[in-house]
């Protein structure tokens, strides 16, 4: 296992200038792609990357059961796809496939579409993603991967995982035996620069990346260390999520390949607005929500009189 300390080399005013946009093979001056430790030179650990760490069967099965929703596009991602703060309509933003799974703060349009006309509104601006309602059983297919990079954010970095985990217990809205609420999927997606400004601030991001087809690139980056890590298939990449990140282009060899990146994090805002709410309460909201996905009818009790 090696073992590197870095420096910065920009600035912090430097590197929060190029927020929000694309970063170059000439800011990195070094990939990993073997078994790494990574800290900066305060002593903090910046990343640890761990080859081939993960269960093969366990990477297909998730790939096989998710590729298909995780290939929906969205324009509301924010300045990780490049989205420009003046831009008023996200419809105008660009079209990238990156979803969720798992539990997230916040309503999707159609919901407070409903929400508007029914007069319905939830008391927790909280939900179940729309995967898990709509493929229970595929997305009990995604939960051994889930739980083996649990099982491997425990293993090797310990300390944050304890915190983290603590604060998934307090709340239903967790994924099962994990210290996760929330699952992001990215299918060939060329992370801007940016920060994760909705993970735990004592916890640590949690990547892996599933492989159809050959490409180059697509390393994850950290620019103001001109650093990478060349994340491939079956690896595990703990990273600080909180340091400015992005990816370099892809170049896919020819024009079916997909990679889908897999991040794994606890959502700060699940847990605040759920922590220590009894699951009865909670699966009664769960009722609710799913509700404002469908035709909703006049006579509903949780009609506002």
């Amino acid at each position: 296992m090696k073992e590197i300390i870095v420096d910065k080399i920009m600035t912090d005013t430097e590197i929060e200038s190029y927020e929000g946009k694309e970063i170059k093979r000439p800011m990195i001056k070094q990939i990993i792609t073997e078994d790494t430790d990574v800290y900066t030179r305060d002593n903090k650990l910046l990343c640890r990357f761990r080859k081939n760490a993960l269960n093969p069967k366990k990477v297909n099965d998730f790939y096989d059961n998710v590729i298909d929703f995780a290939m929906n596009v969205t324009t509301n991602r924010g300045t990780t796809s490049g989205q420009k703060k003046t831009k008023k309509n996200v419809r105008d933003n660009p079209k990238i496939m990156s979803n969720i799974l798992g539990y997230i703060d916040g309503f999707a349009p159609k919901q407070k579409f409903n929400m508007k006309r029914h007069a319905i509104y939830p008391k927790l601006n909280v939900r179940e993603c729309r995967f898990n309602i709509e493929h229970p059983d595929k997305w009990e297919h995604c939960l051994p991967l889930l739980k083996q990079v649990d099982s491997l954010y425990k293993k090797y970095i310990p300390s944050y995982y304890k915190k983290q985990r603590q604060k998934a217990d307090e709340t239903y809205y967790k994924i099962k035996d994990t210290a996760f609420t929330t699952i992001t999927t990215n299918v060939n997606f060329k992370t801007r620069l940016h920060k994760d400004r909705g993970d735990d601030d004592e916890g640590f991001g949690n990547l892996a990346v599933i492989e159809d087809g050959e490409y180059e690139g697509s390393e994850t980056c950290f620019p103001q260390y001109g650093i990478g890590v060349d994340v491939r298939q079956n690896d595990i990449l703990f990273m600080n999520v909180h340091e400015w990140h992005a990816n370099l282009p892809m170049k896919p060899k020819n024009k079916n390949v997909r990679r889908l990146s897999i991040v794994c994090y606890l959502r700060v805002n699940v847990w605040k607005i759920t922590k220590n709410i009894d699951k009865h309460i909670l699966k009664e909201h769960d009722n609710l929500v799913r509700q404002l996905g469908k035709q909703i009818p006049s006579n509903n009790p949780h009609r506002a009189s």
